[in-house]
């Protein structure tokens, strides 16, 4: 087993998975060290949206460079991760959202991320299916989702063709600077080491950036997920509910062999030292009824799975990515707050870049961890705009 290496990926997400991925495509040799397996927590429990409308300005940038990447997926990897661009539409229910959906639009374009959006009438003649409260759709027509149960296995399968060494079910109790590099210890007492560290860890991150004075606010909350019975194929696009009231944060994308994915409203509990995250079943009848109001015609389908998964979230809702600041050869991406499956490519294309060469041109100064020390206390929003699209990727 190789233990010694330029670069040392922990987490084995569709960050750390695309990162060992595109720093093999440079030439630089990776170890990359995952707790349980690839795409286990969660990059593989989301919804699956590979969406860029209604992120941050600061991320389309590198949100685009993600869509270039899942556009060329198959390719790349060897491997179908069942990337669907079949567009993703927003709506909303209250009128200052939909002022909202024409600033943002505006302002996107100036990104490269096109938008059309409806009211009232022009809406219903393109969605007449949408419930009658709905009063503004925003269409991404270049959007769309993928599988995450299927995306971070394959990006670590393509890296350890490219000869990246993976280790997995093992999990790392110590990281440390040394001379020449960075020391990194398993609870079993292996020891590998490298130039430089990527810490991709999700909720346990934390952990590994406070060994270097880094500490971050960073909780975990699990993703209400089900999926329906299948039915004939009606929904091309992916769909979610753009709000500020949590309850009504509902999505869902129709798979080809016809179910449904559904997601959003209240989060439920989840458990580092666990590693487990739960449905909570009023959470799910919450789910059902904005549905219903979103969709009336999908008030008669029966779900038949349930299923949720550990994320890490942050106070701002915005990602840590970036370099250390207390130590040089640090670097972070976490803390993606139930939206990190859609730019998970491009955040690892753009390390990669960065680890390789020193420089990127996607401006990284927005995520990074240095936010946190000017923040002594801050709770997580539980509702709120910025929270509201969470584990909508």
């Amino acid at each position: 087993m190789t233990d010694r290496a330029d670069v040392i990926v922990i987490g084995g997400g569709i960050v750390g998975t695309s990162a060992a991925f595109f720093l093999r495509r440079r030439q630089r040799s990776v170890i990359l060290l995952e707790r349980g397996l690839t795409g286990q927590q969660a990059s593989g429990v989301n919804f699956g949206g590979v969406r860029r409308q209604g992120r941050a300005l600061s991320q389309l940038a590198m949100s685009n460079r993600a869509l270039d990447v899942w556009y060329r997926a198959q390719a790349l990897l060897g491997e179908d991760v069942e990337f669907l661009p079949s567009g993703h539409t927003r709506v909303c229910y209250h009128a200052h959202d939909a002022e909202y959906f024409h600033r943002y639009a505006a302002d996107a374009r100036a990104y490269g991320l096109d938008l059309e959006v409806l009211d009232g009438a022009a809406m219903f003649r393109r969605l007449p299916f949408l419930g009658p409260e709905v009063l503004a759709a925003s269409i991404s027509p270049r959007d769309g989702h993928a599988n995450p149960r299927l995306a971070a296995p394959a990006f670590g399968r393509a890296a350890a063709r490219l000869g990246a060494s993976l280790v997995e079910n093992t999990e790392i109790v110590r990281v440390e600077k040394e001379a020449g590099g960075f020391r990194v210890e398993s609870a079993a007492g292996a020891v590998w080491r490298a130039e430089q560290l990527l810490v991709c860890a999700g909720a346990w991150a934390g952990a590994l950036s406070a060994q270097f004075g880094e500490p971050v606010p960073l909780v975990a909350r699990g993703p209400q997920m089900a999926v329906t019975e299948p039915v004939p194929y009606r929904f091309g696009s992916s769909m979610g509910v753009y709000t500020s009231i949590k309850e009504e944060s509902v999505y869902f994308r129709q798979v080809a062999r016809g179910n449904l994915v559904l997601g959003g409203g209240l989060s439920g509990p989840a458990d580092v030292s666990t590693r487990r995250a739960s449905v909570l079943p009023a959470n799910t009848v919450g789910q059902l009824a904005q549905f219903r109001r979103f969709v009336p015609a999908l008030a008669t389908l029966n779900v038949i799975r349930v299923w949720s998964g550990v994320e890490g979230y942050l106070p701002d809702a915005e990602p840590v990515i970036g370099p250390s600041v207390t130590t040089p050869g640090l670097f972070y991406a976490f803390g993606f707050s139930g939206s990190g499956f859609q730019i998970g490519p491009g955040v690892g294309e753009t390390l990669a870049e960065l680890l390789a060469v020193g420089r990127t041109e996607i401006a990284l100064d927005p995520f990074s961890i240095a936010r946190f020390g000017r923040m002594a206390h801050h709770a997580v929003p539980e509702a709120g705009v910025s929270a509201s699209t969470a584990s909508e990727a």
